[in-house]
């Protein structure tokens, strides 16, 4: 049973049981929006190989950009918490946002005025049908949890996910160094 209501701004730890998972073992997971027709949501600890430049080619600069997940993975999406510098942004818990006017990013960022801890790129998102969200929590593969990071866009990448296990405690502190690949254990 879900202990509490999924609201957008909530995150999802991937439970240890998808660790054979190529697209959720270990992620953690903002939640953009939830609502009777579904939720979405954006992956924050798996990096990509790709820098924005590499992907936005009129655009010089190095932020990496990170795997959603694994919707749509063709199209390039953005978090941040810039209301103030980028218009139309949505807004997704307090200081965070989704979004916005393109325009006014790529022009921040061509003038160094947005850095790498105020905004995350990806490619894709993380999408799940009317009530397919409700059903993987209560089937384990997701633990739902407030947001208690101050800083959404300095999650340790390699680290993310053996932390948030730590901190949950109980259970969890078993998986915290469970390896990789479980079948070289």
């Amino acid at each position: 049973m879900i202990s509490q209501k999924i609201t957008k701004g909530n995150l999802l730890v991937a439970e240890p049981s998808t660790l054979t998972d190529s697209s959720f073992n270990r992620s953690i997971i903002l939640l953009t929006e939830h609502n009777d027709e579904g939720s979405v949501g954006f992956i924050l600890n798996k990096p990509s190989d790709y820098l924005l430049k590499d992907l936005v080619f009129e655009i010089d600069c190095d932020f990496r950009v990170y795997i959603g997940g694994p919707v749509e993975n063709e199209n390039l999406y953005f978090i941040h918490s810039l209301p103030h510098l980028i218009p139309d942004s949505i807004e997704i818990s307090k200081g965070v946002f989704w979004g916005g006017n393109y325009d006014a990013v790529k022009s921040y960022l061509e003038q160094n005025l947005i850095q790498k801890d105020e905004i995350r790129f990806f490619l894709g998102y993380s999408g799940w049908s009317f009530e397919q969200l409700e059903l993987e929590i209560k089937e384990n593969t997701w633990v739902l949890l407030q947001n208690t990071y101050s800083n959404l866009f300095s999650i340790n990448d390699a680290k993310g996910w053996k932390d948030k296990l730590l901190e949950m405690g109980g259970k969890y502190r078993l998986w915290a160094n469970s390896p990789e690949d479980p079948n070289l254990n």
